[in-house]
């Protein structure tokens, strides 16, 4: 008999997320390690819960999160897009809150390319009189 799961793809900055929820007790998996051996600061790991929370689902799916790109906090929002893509998938009914809340928003900032003559996207080098 197969397991019921879930799937969602999150994105942020240059950070993909393949996520899949299985009925559980919680657990998050991220990259085939604990998200608490995985990401350092508390916060990026509040960020990942936060679609079950606002759905009110914490201990009731295991997370299982592939993410690969970017830096600790592009990989924590891209997985939060995934999580909430996920549970839409799992219940139609959760559209509101998630949507409320802003999590099936794709954030589209990027970093900004560099410019020739430039030392960075904006900063210019510095001026000298003589």
């Amino acid at each position: 008999m197969a397991q019921v799961q879930y799937s969602g793809t999150g994105r942020r900055k240059k950070s993909t997320a393949r996520v899949r929820l299985v009925p559980g007790t919680g657990q998050v998996i991220v990259n085939k390690t604990d998200a608490q051996d995985y990401f350092p600061l508390e916060t990026l790991r509040k960020i990942l819960n936060q679609p079950l929370v606002v759905t009110e689902t914490q201990g009731n799916y295991d997370v299982y999160a592939n993410v690969d790109g970017g830096g600790f906090t592009g990989q924590a929002g891209a997985i939060r897009h995934g999580v909430a893509r996920a549970l839409l998938e799992a219940d139609p009914e959760y559209r509101t809150p998630l949507k409320r809340a802003g999590f099936l928003t794709r954030d589209a900032r990027m970093k900004e390319r560099k410019k020739y003559g430039l030392k960075k996207a904006r900063r210019a080098p510095q001026f000298s009189k003589r």
